[in-house]
């Protein structure tokens, strides 16, 4: 771990645990800065960036980081799947285009990169010299 007054870096296992986790680390980092006024986005971004970490590397080591800067608060997270994140295209629901079949029930990811993208001011991935890459956000405060 990683823990300087603007930046914590925090490695931890690819699990469903690891969203809550981070909430919880952010929460923490957002109040100490006087940020209170962007947990709500913040929350919802580490647990996108999250989720998607933990689902492209189940069981493996992810990073969270949570820190500061002049340009903003930075979420980023760091998986060591080499794949380029790709949001899905967003599309209205109705009740007609369901898939209700027993494999397609209950899929209702890959709607959080356009979220993150909504809610942040930029957001982007770069890849890790050593391996994997960095998907992140930026907040303003």
């Amino acid at each position: 771990m990683i823990a300087t007054p603007n930046c914590l870096v925090v490695p931890m296992p690819a699990s469903k645990a690891a969203p809550g986790m981070a909430r919880q680390l952010t929460q923490t980092r957002l109040y100490m800065w006087g940020y209170e006024h962007i947990l709500d986005d913040a929350f919802l971004i580490a647990s996108e960036l999250l989720t998607n970490a933990v689902a492209a590397t189940p069981g493996k080591e992810i990073r969270y980081q949570c820190s500061r800067d002049t340009a903003g608060v930075l979420i980023a997270v760091w998986d060591s799947s080499p794949d380029v994140p790709r949001p899905r295209p967003v599309a209205d629901l109705t009740i007609d285009p369901l898939d209700d079949s027993e494999e397609g029930w209950d899929d209702t990811g890959g709607r959080g990169l356009p979220i993150v993208a909504a809610l942040s001011i930029e957001y982007g991935h770069t890849p890790d010299p050593s391996n994997g890459k960095w998907v992140w956000a930026r907040l303003k405060p």
